[in-house]
């Protein structure tokens, strides 16, 4: 186990009534690595990743994210993360430029249209800035999803399942 690890777990276990999706799982992830979490459908990956990002209480064992535990440091945790789920979670009345600037503004960031303008050129979304989302294909849903989880550069982000939608 590293001595500065970004991620952080021993032991973590996680039940649903008799169902054991979680038995003693344990890595430690890299300050500056990328990690993947690969396992068949139904092992418990996004259990995990919901662990780790606070959506959801281990029955047992730690998970420390940046530092931060995430059972008793939560709000922590989710300042020092960004996730993107298996979902796009954009919100179609508005447009893609509305959806990057209220998630800046939402993180407290100087220049918000900025920010919003660079990720758009970043994800070539830029011809479809000013549409609504719910006018979007679902491959420019997930871009403008996966976008809005850079905002503001936090240490750690989280993708569960990042490639659904996508093109090769």
């Amino acid at each position: 186990m590293t001595t500065d690890a970004a991620i952080r777990v021993k032991g973590l276990q996680k039940s649903y009534k008799d169902l054991h999706v979680l038995r003693g799982v344990d890595f430690d992830v890299a300050t500056g690595s990328i990690f993947a979490l690969l396992g068949s459908n139904g092992a418990g990956k996004t259990t995990v990743v919901k662990i780790l990002s606070t959506l959801l209480k281990a029955d047992a064992g730690t998970a420390s994210v940046n530092g931060f535990d995430a059972a008793t440091q939560a709000a922590d945790v989710r300042q020092s993360t960004s996730l993107t789920g298996q979902f796009a979670a954009v919100d179609e009345i508005l447009t893609g430029r509305e959806n990057l600037v209220l998630v800046a503004q939402l993180r407290h960031l100087k220049n918000p249209g900025t920010i919003a303008d660079d990720l758009l050129k970043r994800f070539a979304l830029t011809d479809a800035a000013t549409r609504r989302v719910s006018t979007y294909s679902g491959g420019m849903r997930r871009r403008l999803d996966i976008a809005m989880s850079l905002i503001g550069n936090p240490p750690v982000i989280f993708f569960d399942e990042p490639t659904t939608g996508l093109d090769p």
